[in-house]
């Protein structure tokens, strides 16, 4: 009897093999009258390239057992390109990311209220900054806290994207969020509310030293931190510390035009494709005088980076704090034809003025120095000097 169903299961199994479809049988029939298409040779090679993606397509098409949603196959074929790259900084935007990175860049979005890094050395995503009267202020979340869950999704660079979408969304919804705090798993439950994002927070110190916080490069921060500028030097300032620690950078653009606020046309950076072909970015003529001090950290990444490197080069700015993240490449943010999605792709790697590499490296501080390791996730008041290295930087302030 055992023998007997052994070879009843076996004949099934091979049934099954058998019988499997070969691609592209189901849609053999009828094929005569059908217009016809003449293409190019070269238009043929690249078509072909993608002769196995369409024969999974095939077999979806004609034998999976629900009917497939053509949107989410298209989606994750794209991402499934670009995720082919290995580079964390080059990924998809579907329809709802796309519009929700739209969102970002005003500044207004419903969601938990905090700003994140990833890291694609290890894939970890930090949160770099707990927004104010926020719903994530208020459970507690803290900078420095290293995500781990957002519902079901295990957060790394890969999911950053989806894990982001989760914790978007309408006003009152509910998130579930679990972060890595001193090597332990904490768990939140939020609920969703009305975000709006500053870019700049500023306030004038004592002894013309005026201060600017700028938190990211997006949504009109360039013409931000020129407004914060003009204010603090109606007020008297001599000096400024420009804050740029835990800022991830953003849209270049952005840095360029504080750059060009700066700086008195000079080489701001340039970039290399990998053709080695050259690209230089040089700042407008005319510039404002006043001495500047850079407060960077190992957060400060990207446009910030440009930022900092640029002015340390040509001696505009004093740069203190510690060696900054390190990520010396550059992306196109591009709008896909059907004008509702789009991708961000790595085209360039960029330069200091000097010819200085930052992607990996980073940019080393004229003047180290570290915040002590219990205040690392600490949030300050704006301008508050009990912050070790912005007291740091206004002694430096005051000596200019």
């Amino acid at each position: 009897m055992k023998h007997g169903l052994r070879n009843l299961f076996l004949a099934l199994a091979l049934a099954l093999v058998i019988a499997a479809p070969q691609p592209g049988l189901a849609r053999q029939s009828g094929t005569r009258g059908r217009d016809t298409v003449t293409i190019t040779r070269e238009e043929y090679d690249r078509l072909k390239q993608y002769e196995l993606l369409d024969e999974v397509r095939q077999y979806i098409d004609s034998y999976y057992y629900q009917v497939p949603d053509d949107q989410a196959l298209m989606d994750g074929a794209i991402q499934g390109l670009l995720g082919g790259l290995g580079d964390a900084y080059s990924f998809y935007y579907p329809e709802e990311t796309w519009r929700k990175m739209q969102e970002d860049d005003e500044g207004k979005y419903a969601g938990i209220g905090v700003q994140m890094l990833g890291d694609p050395d290890n894939g970890s995503v930090t949160i770099t900054r707990v927004f104010r009267d926020t719903p994530a202020q208020e459970a507690g979340l803290r900078k420095g806290d290293v995500f781990y869950k957002v519902e079901d999704i295990e957060v790394t660079t890969a999911t950053l994207t989806d894990a982001v979408n989760t914790m978007r969304g309408v006003p009152g919804e509910r998130v579930h969020v679990e972060v890595v705090r001193n090597g332990e798993v904490i768990a939140f439950d939020l609920i969703k509310a009305n975000i709006v994002v500053n870019r700049v927070d500023y306030r004038m110190l004592d002894d013309g030293v005026g201060y600017i916080l700028l938190y990211e490069f997006a949504g009109g921060s360039s013409e931000a931190v020129v407004e914060a500028f003009n204010a603090l030097k109606a007020q008297g300032m001599r000096s400024l510390i420009l804050d740029l620690r835990d800022n991830p950078g953003g849209w270049v653009r952005d840095a360029e035009e504080i750059g060009d606020f700066l700086m008195d046309d000079k080489l701001l950076y340039y970039i290399e494709d990998r053709s080695g072909n050259r690209q230089d970015y040089r700042t407008d003529p005319g510039l404002d005088p006043t001495p500047v001090i850079l407060l960077v950290n190992d957060h400060s990444a990207s446009a910030s980076e440009i930022l900092a490197a640029g002015l340390q080069d040509h001696k505009r700015a004093t740069i203190m704090g510690v060696n900054t993240f390190g990520k010396g490449v550059i992306q196109y943010v591009i709008a896909l034809s059907d004008g509702k999605t789009g991708f961000q792709l790595t085209y360039a790697q960029y330069f200091s003025p000097l010819g200085r590499k930052v992607h990996g490296e980073g940019i080393a501080p004229d003047i180290e120095v570290e915040m002590p390791e219990e205040l690392l996730t600490h949030l300050f008041e704006v301008g508050d000097l009990a912050d070790p290295q912005l007291a740091a930087a206004y002694e430096e302030a005051k000596k200019q």
